[in-house]
Parts: structure tokens; C-alpha cells; sequence
């Protein structure tokens, strides 16, 4: 079987919708409509080793990589993760490892599932938004009861085991309001790695959004508000993935994250029943593909209808984008997200447009400080550090201080601003 001829990551959804939780927001729940009513969600032993077969071929890189999405996966029991292990290994090829990435909103961890997920080397996206009078808002349980006080339980076994733990915080119209207490929360609890998904719940027949979306020029400021602590205190200890996202633009990085790349479509899905979806957020009878059992996984990742859905987000910028003076950082956003007009009229223009261009904006200083200094390291041949320390090093450099490039002068009369 032919390999893919790129990397990309599947959202395995092996319990398809099926979720212990009903967060108000969740717009993966519905998904369920899809599918005959009374249809058992639970991936078939069968279809669960097809997939893991066809991934491991088409994957194109020496780690072959996993994600494991819902709903909510535990839901299967941990019986059932065992079981995707031992199939992995059956079918693992000589000289590659594989790795395993699992999506949680944490209510059903325990010991023993703590004990697997550590034993097997998974890494686990926890969600999380913020204390608890600002995540149970909005992520609630069948009975519409709180669920921080679970999730916290799950957070600490994660930790106290070391299993590598990524927090998942969506930001909406109620903790946008206060980016200072939301991000010291997560200080607090010790977290490392945080990602802050902006709410957008688009409502066509009202032609707009509902109230629990994010105000856009709100999660600027909750991006800019946080980025200026982080920027102070927090480099090297906090990695918050856009902050991340916005520094790598600076050394010529390609974005790891799909919404800011300039083509998507590498990111799809493959349902409880082996469908194939373009994408998390296009799960619906358009962009059905096909199914795994019929066509092959690597056919339907290098078909020309997932192709053209990814390069659509680059052939259907608007002008007003394209002209933007932080295009490289944004690129469009999310193309579910792009529902607006532009100011000429144009549509396709992101929901989220002016939060974006008001954090990018924002932290574009420091980028264009960075790349300064990393290109003339390059030139003048010096070892590189990594862009992270490059970070630390030109946050802490006053305007008086000898320049970090090694050039002998101030760094105001040198690389600042250059």
C-alpha cells in the first residue's frame, strides 16, 4: 500500500459522539443525527483493526501517530484501549514506533486508567475552562450538574503519574471576560502546555452567533492581556500554543496548528462506523468521503475532493486578507469561522478577524525582534538556540544592554527594531 504524501493526524472518534458530558457548547453531540437511531456507537472490533492497519501504512513518517477524539473516548472503558494496543502491536513494522494521543474531559480517569496511560506512553488533551465558577458554566453532565471538581480529580492522578497533559480551554463569552483569573488558574495547578480554542457558534437561519460565543475583539484582548504576563514571567515555563504559533512565523516555520496554515485538510475523521469526514468541523453529508471498508484510508487523504477542500482555504481569502499586514500569522483562520463580509463587501472574511489581527498586531514586535536576531545568527554562522530560548533571551534584553547577537553594542543601537 502506498504511503501518503504528507504527514497528517486522524481524529479517531471510536465512540463516535457518545459523551458522559453535555457541555452546553459542544457541537459534536448532534452528530448522532447521522446515523440510524438505536445504532451502537462503539467502534467493531473489526473496523477498529482495518483502521489501525490502514493508518500505520499510510502513514509517511517514522512515528506513526494516533488521536483518539469523541465524544468522550473513555467512555469505551479501558478495556477497549488495551485492545488497540495489543493491535498495534500486532501490526507494527519493524524499525517504526507509534504513539497514542487521547482527548478527555477527564471525569472518568482513574488509577487504573492513569497506570495504562503511562505504562503506553500517551499523551493526554485535557478539558479544561478555567476555575470553577468559569468551566461549569458550560461543561455540565447529563443532569446539567458541575463537573470541575471530576475533572480537577482526573487532572491531578494525570499529573501525580507524569503522563504528558496538554489543558484544552475554550474560550467563550463568560471567562473571555477575565483572561488575569483564567490564566493564573491554570499557573496555579501547575499546567505547561495550554491551548485556548475561541467559541464560534455560527446560527445561519438568525444570521449570527449565539450568546455563548466569543466577542471577537474580547479574545484579543484575553490574548493580548495574557500574552503580556507570559511575555514578563512565563517563557520557557508556559508554552500557550498561539503564543507559540506566533513566534515560530518569526524563524520561517511552517504552523503546526491547521487553522493558521495556508491549506488544510490533513486533519480528518474517521467515525465509529469507518466514515470518512474532510474535517472535525465538517462532519456532515457533504463532506462524506467514503468509508474505510470501501475505499482506502490513503485513497481518500490524497483524493481530489479532500485536496480541493484544503486548498479552498487559500483560493477563497478574501482581498481584505490578502492584504493584511499580519497574513503570515492568521492566514484566514478556521474556515468554518468565515462567515463575515469584508469591509468591501467581499465575504469569506473570519468571524474572529479583528481579535486575531488585535493579538497578532500585538506580539508582532517581538516576532519581528526575534527574526532579526535569529537571521543574524544564521548569517554570521553562530550555533542557533532554539526558538524558544531565542524568546527568553530577547524578552529579557533591555534597550541599554549589549545586544544578544554578540555584536559588542547596545541592543537598542543594534538588532531592536530591526
Amino acid at each position: 500500500m502506498v504511503n501518503a504524501s504528507r504527514e497528517f493526524q486522524v481524529f479517531a472518534k471510536p465512540a463516535g459522539s457518545v459523551c458522559n458530558l453535555e457541555c452546553h457548547y459542544c457541537y459534536y453531540l448532534k452528530k448522532e443525527d447521522l446515523y440510524r437511531k438505536g445504532e451502537s456507537f462503539r467502534m467493531p472490533d473489526d473496523i477498529l483493526e482495518e483502521y489501525i492497519v490502514q493508518h500505520i501504512h499510510a502513514s509517511p513518517a517514522p512515528v506513526i501517530n494516533f488521536s483518539w477524539h469523541g465524544g468522550e473516548p473513555t467512555v469505551l472503558g479501558l478495556d477497549y484501549f488495551r485492545k488497540v494496543v495489543a493491535l498495534q502491536r500486532k501490526h507494527q513494522p519493524p524499525g517504526r514506533s507509534i504513539s497514542n494521543g487521547i482527548q478527555t474531559n477527564g471525569t472518568l480517569i482513574d488509577e487504573d486508567w492513569c497506570r495504562f496511560l503511562a505504562a503506553e506512553g500517551f499523551g493526554v488533551g485535557l478539558s479544561l475552562d478555567g476555575p470553577a465558577e468559569l468551566h461549569d458554566q458550560y461543561r455540565v453532565s447529563k443532569k446539567q450538574e458541575p463537573t470541575h471538581e471530576q475533572a480537577m480529580r482526573g487532572y491531578t492522578l494525570l499529573r501525580q503519574h507524569l503522563i504528558p497533559l496538554d489543558i484544552l480551554c475554550v474560550v467563550h463569552d463568560r471567562n473571555v471576560q477575565y483572561p488575569t483569573q483564567v490564566y493564573r488558574f491554570f499557573k496555579q495547578i501547575g499546567a505547561r502546555y495550554l491551548g485556548f480554542l475561541p467559541l464560534v457558534e455560527f446560527l445561519p437561519d438568525a444570521r449570527g452567533v449565539s450568546n455563548r460565543t466569543v466577542p471577537p475583539e474580547a479574545f484579543g484582548v484575553f490574548l493580548c492581556t495574557i500574552f503580556d504576563e507570559w511575555l514578563s514571567q512565563d517563557i520557557g515555563r508556559v508554552k500557550v500554543q498561539i503564543f507559540e504559533e506566533a513566534i515560530e512565523t518569526a524563524f520561517g516555520h511552517e504552523h503546526a496548528l491547521c487553522i493558521f496554515r495556508k491549506t488544510c485538510g490533513n486533519i480528518p475523521v474517521i467515525e465509529h462506523n469507518g466514515d470518512f469526514f474532510s474535517c472535525d468541523h465538517f462532519v456532515d453529508l457533504e463532506h462524506r468521503l467514503g468509508n474505510i471498508c470501501e475505499t482506502p484510508l490513503v485513497e481518500m487523504l490524497e483524493s481530489p475532493s479532500q485536496r480541493a477542500f484544503g486548498q479552498a482555504k487559500s483560493d477563497e481569502l478574501p482581498l481584505f486578507c490578502k492584504a493584511c499586514e499580519v497574513l503570515a500569522m492568521c492566514n484566514g483562520g478556521c474556515p468554518k469561522d468565515r462567515f463575515l463580509r469584508a469591509p468591501d463587501g467581499e465575504g469569506g472574511l473570519n468571524y474572529l478577524c479583528a481579535g486575531y489581527k488585535r493579538f497578532f498586531t500585538h506580539c508582532c514586535p517581538l516576532v519581528a525582534e526575534l527574526s532579526t536576531l535569529w537571521r543574524r545568527q544564521r548569517l554570521e554562522g553562530q550555533t542557533l538556540p532554539t526558538p524558544d530560548r531565542t524568546a527568553r533571551i530577547s524578552a529579557k534584553t533591555g534597550r541599554n544592554d549589549p545586544c544578544p547577537c554578540g555584536s559588542s553594542r547596545k541592543y537598542k543601537n543594534c538588532c531592536l527594531g530591526k
